[in-house]
């Protein structure tokens, strides 16, 4: 009996283990629309800023006091925008502290200290500012999902067998854990001027896996989210500096940098090659032309990518020769297709993560330079660039 009684222990401890580990999954958005003055969605506990061009959702999880992985998983579908859109999911800690949430929607003020360039407000980090963390950066497809089913279906090329319904991406975010556990609010912006707007389902997945947890503090954060801020083109004129302070056990320091360009048609910031360079303490730490050469592998997302015809030359098997032969077509080329400065129509941004190991307790400087074209007219050059660090205490 005693031994039957041991061995039944023991399976239940070990079933209490696994089960304690296994992943837990929390939908925020589920079919939320996303738009400008368009359809709200039935989600009572969804906000709304910008006329809606900002949606978010206050959260509740577990604290995971071992710590936890985090996964984010973010799927968009158009509701009838047919263009290729910026995007951010982003978390807000504390709406007790000043955000871009609580200066949208209470009308509060950016901090002076948090401009940029006499103009751009809402930059920098500062006692009493906080800019957003991304969770995600992104970039909406042109129109997949409201014009997957053969609106467009004279511009799919022959190696696509039919438009994708929507686009999915996931990302592993457990850098961030101390901002996406207890209560928090999540939110998503996207860049949309119409009506009709996105469609968005929004998940984040903790695996309940012991790690250490890290701490984070944003440091600069350029996308114009809400109203007020202006398209961020004044890396043309002057370099981002920044400051923050290791306390005095911090150890394992990180800095994450996410950067994309932006606009100026063919020859502007988002299709030419531009160096950016981030100094820490006026030390070299990232040096880099940010691009993807592959979006040409995306092109199934992007239904209603703009097509012109190109004339090339092509070898082929010629099947009475038996033997290559070369002649002249006419070939698709969409806009999805071209080159741009770190993303792609349908594209998910990964952050560059740069070890700060060495850094001592104390205050450190960030300089961000970027060999941007000013904004003219009609052609908007900017760059959209976040930057926050982590450490362990």
């Amino acid at each position: 009996m005693k031994l039957n009684t041991l061995f039944i222990t023991l399976l239940f401890t070990a079933f209490l283990s696994v089960n304690a580990q296994q992943s837990i999954n929390y939908t925020i958005f589920n079919k939320q629309p996303l738009n400008f003055g368009g359809e709200v969605g039935e989600d009572a506990e969804v906000a709304r800023l910008v006329d809606g061009r900002i949606i978010y959702k206050k959260v509740t999880v577990p604290n995971f006091k071992k710590g936890t992985d985090v996964k984010i998983k973010l799927t968009v579908r158009s509701n009838g925008d047919r263009w290729d859109k910026s995007g951010s999911c982003f978390v807000v800690k504390d709406l007790d502290e000043l955000s871009i949430i609580n200066i949208a929607k209470d009308g509060k003020e950016f901090p002076n200290a948090s401009t940029v360039d006499n103009k751009f407000k809402g930059v920098k980090a500062t006692e009493t500012y906080k800019p957003v963390v991304e969770l995600l950066r992104f970039m909406t497809p042109f129109g997949v999902g409201h014009y997957s089913d053969n609106k467009v279906k004279y511009r799919r090329p022959v190696y696509i067998p039919s438009w994708e319904k929507e686009v999915v991406w996931e990302q592993d975010i457990s850098q961030l854990k101390s901002l996406v556990t207890n209560t928090f609010y999540v939110g998503v912006w996207i860049d949309s001027w119409t009506a009709e707007g996105y469609e968005v389902d929004l998940e984040l997945n903790y695996s309940n896996r012991s790690r250490t947890t890290q701490k984070v503090q944003t440091l600069v954060n350029t996308i114009p989210y809400v109203n007020g801020q202006g398209i961020p083109d004044f890396f043309a004129r002057t370099p981002l500096e920044q400051t923050f302070v290791l306390p005095k056990n911090a150890k394992n320091a990180k800095l994450y940098y996410t950067t994309t360009g932006h606009g100026g048609h063919s020859g502007g910031d988002e299709f030419i090659k531009i160096k950016n360079s981030v100094f820490v303490n006026n030390k070299l730490v990232l040096d880099t032309i940010p691009w993807r050469d592959d979006c040409a592998s995306f092109r199934r997302f992007n239904p209603t990518s703009g097509v012109w015809i190109k004339k090339d030359s092509a070898s082929y098997i010629d099947y009475k020769t038996r033997s290559y032969q070369v002649k002249e077509i006419e070939e698709r080329i969409a806009s999805s297709d071209l080159s741009r400065s770190n993303w792609c129509p349908g594209s998910s941004v990964e952050p560059f993560e740069i070890d700060l190991s060495y850094l001592k307790p104390g205050k450190h400087t960030v300089k961000i330079a970027i060999d941007g074209t000013e904004a003219d007219g009609n052609k908007l050059n900017h760059w959209l660039v976040a930057a926050y660090v982590t450490y362990e205490e």
